[in-house]
């Protein structure tokens, strides 16, 4: 390949060996050519960045919430750092006094909030390790959790006190303390009590030390800082073990990244806190913003109300989620339809010239700024108005719902890579390079990442457009998954971490993300089949919202479960004089039909192969949800549930399209 302008190579590849698979050259990002950023002087621990964040800020608003009054939700209210700090030292005493130390687990469970981020961080000084415990994960993985980890003592938002009780009697042999962040009713001291722990209100907790200070322990880089739990698409949640290195060395690999793109983080700038903070992708962005003095403000905890609270906080950095970030763009697509002519012309006109002018290199910002004054800027407020960076992670975001925002929200909207094993963020694209569109971007300048190929999948790391399983080494690596070591040696070999992904290097040193290596199977006829790629591809249609593809090597052809889009299937009805409810839609052979004709047309025009075609369709109303165990928290397909829940559906599909 010629020179990839944005990454530069520290290492050859080599060829197949002693059983080994070939591997492509290691690159790592241009910014770190003259070596990786370390980190910060004195900063040796999670605890260091909040500790220097109060020495150095202690007005600066730290942590704000909206508070309810009279059934309405009002303005933000702030704690500073130096607030924080002072509760924080009080809820670590508190910990402490229950008989905690270094090492000992603590487990956290609920929505994002300030007493959330204050436990962690009364953690964090005592080196005690947090364990977030979510809520998708369902009742079952709590109590796993609870055991596995061995959780001496959980804090839990008010309203999952109650599922917190459904895990005894058998967490109550690890667990002695339960903290509610709210209030505790009479009926749950009495059920607590039965299994003789204790339980706590937050307000008793806070004094429950008294004027007992307990000394901080020494917390080295080396130390373990929390123990996230991740969803396995199969089998039981993983404990991945999280250094304090990972996170520090994580923050000053970002930090350079933003400053090299002029986009630094400032001690104005404020954060909307809603993606779980039991998930590494918000933990560290939440860090970072606590490492330069910034904001954090929490959402209320309901989606339908996410953007009232956007407006509302004004934020100027946005993480967001491509279900989040589809939620936008429909949103804004049903807007402007519904404007009348002058305004949606206007619009599509405004928008064909910015993002012509974008493609030629103009930077979004440059590009048209009287179509970003008359037209864009409505967008702009309806995010709060000072939104400039949009970062998504998590899945892959599509590719029209990405260039669409990138023209019309007036900031950058960068998608990036990573795992809970390799501390979130380790590949993000670069702001105003319309390329690196539908890619994650070179990697982030504190990692090292090859390809390695898979000969199975035919993906060759050496071939010209090089292709293979995305591995990745550096200190922001995961120490191991908590009581698991076999499954720690099949990832991690030779200091290289196994992502699991199929990528390839594009010419510019981006990586793009094709296919996941496990979900690859034979039809009876001998094919092989890349699902994943497969979902991508049909994914794009408009007429439907979700597909899972399905085959086994019993079979000779692929069937699918949708979920059609509700307002192209019902139009489609409309223009074809057919009658009733969405509901009705789907069990309608012709809609299958139309469904099956949609998903052909994209085959034929992606040039799929005959047995990539899928010859027929299950259509479900209700979208794939974690109600019924078909997705993990990520939104990624549970493929062995997904099948037992639609055993009946595939059966027939077989039998009927034979």
């Amino acid at each position: 390949m010629a020179e990839m302008q944005h990454v530069v190579k520290v290492e050859e590849g080599r060829p197949a060996a002693d059983g080994r698979p070939s591997v492509g050259p290691t690159y790592r990002s241009a910014f770190a050519r003259d070596g990786f950023p370390a980190p910060v002087d004195g900063l040796d621990s999670c605890y260091d960045i909040f500790r220097m964040a109060v020495e150095k800020y202690p007005n600066n608003r730290m942590l704000g919430h909206r508070e309810t009054v009279d059934g309405k939700a009002g303005a933000y209210v702030w704690r500073t750092y130096k607030e924080v700090f002072d509760i924080a030292n009080k809820i670590g005493n508190s910990i402490r006094s229950c008989g905690l130390t270094k090492g000992s687990r603590c487990g956290i469970y609920g929505a994002n909030s300030p007493e959330w981020i204050i436990t962690m961080e009364a953690c964090n000084a005592h080196g005690v390790y947090c364990v977030p415990l979510y809520d998708t994960l369902g009742a079952g993985a709590i109590e796993f959790i609870l055991c596995h980890a061995e959780v001496e003592i959980a804090f839990a938002e008010e309203k999952k006190v109650a599922e917190l009780l459904k895990t005894f009697p058998k967490s109550t042999e690890f667990l002695k303390t339960i903290v509610s962040f709210g209030k505790v009713t009479q009926e749950q001291k009495e059920e607590v009590s039965k299994y003789g722990l204790s339980i706590y209100s937050w307000d008793e907790f806070i004094s429950l030390a008294g004027d007992q200070e307990f000394d901080l322990p020494v917390n080295r880089r080396t130390d373990t800082c929390t123990i996230m739990y991740t969803s396995g698409t199969t089998g039981d949640p993983k404990g991945v073990l999280i250094s304090n290195a990972s996170i520090i060395c994580l923050i000053a690999g970002v930090d350079r990244l933003l400053n090299s793109v002029n986009e630094r983080l400032e001690e104005t700038d404020v954060y909307m806190s809603y993606l779980p903070l039991a998930h590494i992708f918000d933990r560290v962005v939440e860090e970072l913003f606590m490492f330069h003095g910034a904001s954090i403000g929490f959402w209320r905890g309901d989606v339908k109300l996410l953007v009232e609270d956007i407006g509302t906080l004004k934020p100027t950095i946005l993480c967001a989620v491509p279900r989040v970030l589809d939620r936008i763009f429909s949103g804004l697509q049903a807007k402007i339809s519904a404007g009348g002519f002058i305004k949606s012309t206007m619009f599509n006109l405004a928008y064909k010239f910015k993002q012509f002018r974008m493609m030629r290199g103009a930077k979004h910002n440059e590009a048209a700024a009287i179509c970003d004054k008359v037209v864009f800027s409505k967008v702009k407020e309806g995010l709060g108005g000072n939104v400039r960076v949009i970062l998504s992670g998590a899945a892959p975001l599509a590719t029209h719902v990405e260039e669409y925002l990138r023209v019309v929200t007036c900031a950058h909207v960068l998608q990036g890579y990573g795992l809970t094993e390799t501390c979130a963020g380790s590949f993000v694209s670069l702001p105003n390079q319309m390329s690196m569109i539908g890619t994650v971007g070179p990697p982030v300048p504190n990692i090292d990442a090859r390809l390695e190929s898979v000969p199975d999948m035919n993906y060759d790391a050496l071939a010209s457009t090089p292709r293979g399983e995305i591995c990745i080494k550096g200190e922001t690596l995961f120490s191991g998954y908590y009581r698991r070591e076999d499954l720690t040696e099949e990832v991690l070999v030779d200091g290289w971490f196994h992502t699991g992904d199929i990528g390839e290097w594009q010419p510019d040193g981006s990586m793009k993300i094709i296919d996941r290596k496990k979900n690859i199977f034979k039809l009876s006829q001998g094919e092989y089949v890349a699902v994943e790629n497969l979902e991508n591809i049909y994914g794009v249609v408009s007429a439907i919202d979700s597909i899972w593809v399905y085959g086994n090597s019993f079979e000779s052809f692929l069937v699918a479960v949708v979920n059609p889009n509700k307002e192209a299937l019902e139009s489609w009805a409309e223009g074809n004089g057919i009658s009733g409810d969405f509901e009705a839609l789907c069990e309608n052979p012709k809609a299958k039909e139309y469904i099956l004709g949609e998903l052909s047309k994209t085959g034929k025009e992606k040039k799929l192969k005959g047995f990539e075609f899928i010859r027929a369709v299950h259509l479900d109303p209700v979208p794939f949800d974690m109600e019924r165990d078909l997705i993990t928290p990520t939104y990624k397909r549970k493929r062995p549930q997904l099948l037992k829940y639609y055993q009946g559906a595939i059966d027939n599909m077989y039998k009927s399209a034979k």
